[in-house]
């Protein structure tokens, strides 16, 4: 029998496998899939060793928010080992002050004990499409992979992200079929950053998805599903 080819999934900040429940339905007959864990480590060059350390020889890797960072770190680290990449809702480039201090706040808030719910709901209008915010299946869904997250595991997502550095200098070194996928809406990585990224990858694709917002794996399931069958199929 012919061995599966393996794909990782790699969730965003707060998010866990449920990110990707409708794409690990759809490619697990035909794929190894593997969805990793980046609450375990607080500076991102270890969270991308960690998941060398567990990942096959050869893998396609896709990260959404923090784990196209995460994606993008891994493909730095061992560019050979990676056959295709996708890189959703991210960007190459570290934070600015406004955004470090933002996450500085969130830090200070949950190591004070403070409702770590009120951490997502704050973040909620910024994730998803403004339409989908009376959603409560998604909605919930969002809540719970935050609460399956936990604070210390947040705790470590944001410092990881607070150590990332800037990885522009390896985008036109990228030679595997590379998929770069924004949600059109998307108010925490404007689409623009998002295109000037994919316009430095010699082999990338750039789509955005109409009337989506920061999680296009949730909100539009089934177009993610496509796109990521062509990009896999390269």
């Amino acid at each position: 029998m012919t061995e599966k080819p393996s794909l990782i999934l790699v969730p965003g900040l707060l998010c866990s496998k449920d990110l990707w429940r409708d794409q690990i339905t759809a490619f697990e007959k035909d794929y190894s899939i593997i969805v990793a864990d980046h609450t375990l480590d607080d500076d991102m060059i270890s969270i991308g060793r960690r998941l060398l350390d567990n990942a096959p020889d050869k893998f396609a890797v896709a990260g959404l928010s923090m784990g196209g960072y995460v994606a993008l770190e891994v493909t730095r680290q061992a560019p050979e080992r990676v056959t295709h990449l996708a890189v959703m809702d991210s960007r190459d480039i570290g934070d600015g002050a406004e955004e470090r201090q933002r996450r500085l706040d969130f830090i200070k808030l949950v190591e004070q004990g403070s409702v770590f719910k009120g951490v997502t709901g704050n973040l909620m209008p910024m994730l998803i499409h403004p339409s989908r915010l009376q959603d409560k299946e998604l909605t919930n869904r969002i809540y719970q992979m935050a609460e399956d997250v936990g604070k210390e595991g947040f705790i470590r997502q944001e410092k990881a992200l607070l150590s990332r550095q800037t990885l522009t200098h390896i985008l036109p070194t990228i030679s595997c079929p590379t998929l770069i996928l924004a949600g059109a809406d998307d108010i925490l990585i404007d689409v623009s950053i998002q295109r000037d990224m994919a316009s430095k990858i010699p082999t990338a694709t750039y789509i955005e998805i109409p009337n989506c917002g920061h999680l296009p794996t949730m909100e539009k399931p089934d177009a993610v599903i496509e796109i990521m069958k062509d990009w896999l199929a390269r």
